[in-house]
């Protein structure tokens, strides 16, 4: 099943309210923001790491990269990478490259959520494809992916 429809029966399932919305392909997470006409820091975007631990993925602002010895040293681990283009592609063979929502409990991996996030009142993401986007509220966003919440990020550019 492609994941549009996969997560719109998801998220009726589970009593959430959403909206979502269609617009010309972008292939950023703040290319998005600005196709939908929202603030960059209001899109969320997840980015999947592996560690020892496995997989997981790290949700965030679009205008924030993550700092992977930020995020290291927060999970004590021992060793994080970024996943490769062919790991996001196996992960993730429901999605086109890049546009992955940002909803790990679908994929069986932990969320962290950067703390920053938690200002939104509504945040949309992309629902895996580069022209859908899906907008939620962060209290439902928080109830369905249950995510450890850490600061692991910083301002692009900062």
């Amino acid at each position: 099943m492609a994941i549009v429809p996969r997560l719109e029966q998801y998220l009726r399932e589970q009593q959430v309210e959403y909206t979502h919305h269609t617009h010309p392909p972008t292939y950023t997470a703040r290319e998005t923001a600005r196709a939908e006409h929202i603030p960059e820091h209001r899109f969320a975007k997840a980015v999947v790491f592996s560690s020892e631990e496995g997989y997981a993925m790290a949700v965030l602002p679009a205008d924030y990269v993550v700092d992977l010895q930020e995020l290291r040293a927060a999970l004590g681990l021992q060793r994080v990478r970024l996943a490769t283009e062919a790991e996001l592609a196996e992960l993730f063979a429901d999605c086109e490259l890049g546009a992955m929502p940002p909803l790990g409990n679908l994929y069986q991996m932990p969320t962290y959520l950067e703390s920053s996030l938690l200002e939104e009142e509504v945040i949309g993401f992309h629902a895996g494809t580069h022209r859908d986007v899906v907008y939620m509220r962060m209290a439902d966003f928080r109830r369905l992916t249950e995510p450890v919440i850490l600061h692991f990020a910083r301002l692009a550019g900062a």
